[in-house]
C-alpha cells in the first residue's frame, strides 16, 4: 500500500533506537502496533457498516424494482381483461361500419347545382 521495503523500515528502526533509546523503545513499539490494531479495527468496522448500507440500497431498489414490475403486469392483466370483455360483450357488426347506398350521401346531394 505504501511501498515501504524492509530497508526502509531499518532506517526507521535504527533512528527511533537512536532518538528514544534502547529502554523506551519496545513500549514505543507496544503502543504503536496497539493504536495501528485500533485504526485498523475502526476502518474496518466502518467499511464494513459501508458495504451493509450498500447491500440495503442495493435490496431495497431490487424490491421497488420488482414491485414496478408486478404492478406493470397487474396493468396488463386487467388491460386484456378490459379489452377480452369488450370485445366478448359487443361483437361488431359487420356492416354496421359500412355505409349503403340507402344511407350514403349522394354527390349531388354534396354539391348542389344552381
Amino acid at each position: 500500500m505504501f511501498d515501504i521495503g524492509f530497508t526502509e523500515l531499518l532506517l526507521v528502526g535504527l533512528v527511533a533506537l537512536v532518538v528514544l533509546g534502547p529502554e523506551r523503545l519496545p513500549g514505543a513499539v507496544r503502543t504503536a502496533s496497539l493504536w495501528i490494531g485500533r485504526i485498523k479495527r475502526s476502518f474496518n468496522s466502518i467499511k464494513a457498516e459501508v458495504e451493509r448500507e450498500i447491500g440495503a440500497d442495493e435490496i431495497r431498489r431490487q424490491l421497488h424494482n420488482e414491485r414496478i414490475l408486478e404492478l406493470e403486469r397487474e396493468m396488463q392483466a386487467m388491460k386484456q381483461d378490459i379489452l377480452g370483455t369488450g370485445k366478448s360483450d359487443n361483437p361488431p357488426a359487420e356492416n354496421s361500419a359500412k355505409p349503403t347506398a340507402d344511407t350514403a350521401p349522394s354527390v349531388q346531394d354534396k354539391n348542389p347545382q344552381p
